[in-house]
């Protein structure tokens, strides 16, 4: 063991030179996969939809601008907009 190695005085903890005890290293790699996860999803989800016959995204089209003008009249309720 070199000088470099040993804890000095009022070290409650020996130093660790592993990243699996680093939280922060942790916390970083996960948000890395859950956005490379969250790319490819958005890929297939992209590829599908170009494949999609054309009245079956206005359909699709007229959902979502169902679903995100309900959405919107819920937020302006709530803050009296």
């Amino acid at each position: 063991m070199s000088d470099s190695d040993k804890p000095t005085i009022g070290d409650s903890h020996p130093p660790s030179h592993d990243s699996h005890d680093d939280p922060a290293a942790s916390d970083a790699g996960r948000a890395l996969l859950v956005g490379v996860l969250g790319g490819l999803v958005s890929a297939a989800g992209y590829l599908v939809y170009r494949r999609l016959p054309d009245e079956q995204r206005d359909r699709l089209h007229a959902q979502v601008r169902s679903v995100v003008e309900t959405r919107l009249n819920e937020i302006r309720s709530n803050f009296n907009i």
